[in-house]
C-alpha cells in the first residue's frame, strides 16, 4: 500500500511530538529516509524517547519560527515530501500563550510553506492542522471541508487562520500543483500509546492512575470524535501518497474522524479506559475552567470517497489498543518493538478490507 515511501526522502516537523513519532516510526518501517525538525521533547516520559526515535531519522532540534534555520535544515536534506506537525497544539495553554500560539502555528506554518518553496526537490507537502478550525455551532451535523472556518478559543481560531492561509498560498503561488502540492489535513481528539501532554484527557487518567490519584474531569458531558493516532496517520500517509503521484487533484483540505459510533462522551471514554487499564477511580471538577466546546462533529465522506480512506477501529478498540500500550510502558518491556506490532497490525486490518 505504501511501497512508494521507501527510500523517499520525507521531511518531518514536529517529530519529538507525540503524533510526530509514531508517523517518524511508521515512515522509517516502510523504508523512508527521514530529517526530522523540532523542539526537543517537552514531557518526560516521551514517545520520542520511549521507541528510540534518534535510531529511526537524523533530527535537527529548532523552531519553526527560525526560518533561517528550518530553511538550511530543508535545503541540505533535499526531501521528495513533507510533513507539517509542528504546532502549539493544546486549547487550555491558547488561553495562556496566545501569542505563542498564533506565532508558532501561523507564522511558523509560512516559514514551512516557504522553505519549501524554496526546495527545488519537494513535490508534495501534508499540512497538519485540526477539527477544531472549524466555526463550531455545536450542532448534531458533523462539519464537512467547506463549512465555515473559525474558532472560540485562540487555538482554534489559530488553526482556522492556518487553513485560510494555506489555501491563499496554494492559489498564490502553487500552480497547478507547481512547484508542489498542498494539502491539509483535519483530524478529530486522537488517543494512543505515548501521549503524555498536558491537559489531554488519556495522558490525565495515566498519571493520575500511576500516581494512585483519582482522574479529575473537566468536561464530564462534552462529545468528541474519538481515533486511534494510527487513523489520521494512515490518512496522511495516503495524502502523502496521493500527492507525490497525482499532485494537484489532491491539494485541499481533508477530514479525517472516527465512524458515528466513536462519538463519545468524556465520561465513557474516561470509564472505558479505567476499565481496559483494570484500575482508576474518577471524579468531576467542579472547578470552571476556560470555555472548551461540548461538541464537536466531523463529516468524513469526503476522505472515504477521494482517498478511499475509511476508520478501522471503533472507540473502545482504540482504547484497548492505547491501554495495552501503556501497560506494557510501565512493564518495561520492548516499547520499539510493541509499537511496530500495532502499525503491522492496523496495516493487517486494511490488507484485509481491500482484499
Amino acid at each position: 500500500m505504501f511501497d512508494i515511501y521507501n527510500k523517499k526522502k520525507v521531511f518531518i516537523t514536529g517529530h519529538s511530538g507525540f503524533k510526530g513519532s509514531w508517523l517518524t516510526f511508521w515512515l522509517k518501517s516502510l523504508g523512508a529516509d527521514i530529517l526530522g525538525y523540532s523542539l526537543p521533547p517537552v514531557t518526560q516520559p516521551n514517545l520520542y524517547s520511549a521507541i528510540g526515535i534518534e535510531n529511526c531519522c537524523n533530527s535537527v532540534f529548532g523552531d519553526i519560527l527560525d526560518k533561517d534555520k528550518l530553511a538550511e535544515a530543508m535545503l541540505s536534506f533535499s526531501p521528495d515530501i513533507v510533513f507539517h506537525l509542528a504546532a502549539q497544539p493544546l486549547v487550555r495553554l491558547s488561553y495562556k500563550e496566545p501569542f505563542l500560539t498564533y506565532q508558532t502555528n501561523i507564522i511558523g506554518t509560512l516559514n514551512v510553506l516557504e522553505a519549501a518553496r524554496n526546495c527545488a526537490s519537494v513535490k508534495a507537502l501534508v499540512n497538519i492542522t485540526t477539527d477544531k478550525c472549524y466555526e463550531n455551532i455545536e450542532t448534531n451535523h458533523g462539519y464537512k471541508e467547506d463549512d465555515p472556518l473559525g474558532g472560540y478559543d485562540m487555538y482554534s481560531s489559530s488553526k482556522a487562520c492556518v487553513e485560510i492561509m494555506s489555501s491563499s498560498y496554494r492559489r498564490s503561488f502553487l500552480n497547478n500543483g507547481q512547484p508542489y502540492a498542498l494539502a491539509t489535513a483535519r483530524a478529530g481528539n486522537v488517543i494512543g500509546g505515548g501521549d503524555w501532554a498536558e491537559d489531554r484527557l488519556i495522558p490525565d487518567c495515566v498519571r493520575a492512575i500511576q500516581n494512585k490519584e483519582k482522574i479529575l474531569i473537566r468536561n464530564p458531558q462534552a462529545v468528541r470524535p474519538w481515533q486511534h493516532v494510527l487513523e489520521p496517520l494512515f490518512g496522511y500517509l495516503l495524502l502523502g501518497k496521493k500527492l507525490l503521484i497525482e499532485g494537484e487533484k489532491y491539494a485541499q483540505a481533508f477530514n479525517f474522524g472516527p465512524n458515528k459510533d466513536s462519538v463519545l462522551k468524556v465520561t465513557d471514554i474516561v470509564e472505558a479506559f479505567i476499565n481496559a487499564y483494570g484500575r482508576g477511580q474518577m471524579v468531576i471538577d467542579k472547578t470552571n475552567g476556560p470555555h472548551e466546546a461540548n461538541l464537536l462533529l466531523l463529516d468524513i465522506e469526503k476522505a472515504e470517497k477521494i482517498l478511499g480512506w475509511a476508520p478501522q477501529y471503533s472507540a473502545l478498540e482504540a482504547i484497548e489498543k492505547t491501554s495495552a500500550w501503556y501497560k506494557h510502558f510501565y512493564n518495561g518491556d520492548d516499547m520499539a518493538a510493541f509499537t511496530l506490532a500495532q502499525i503491522k497490525e492496523f496495516e493487517g486490518k486494511h490488507a484485509c478490507k481491500q482484499h
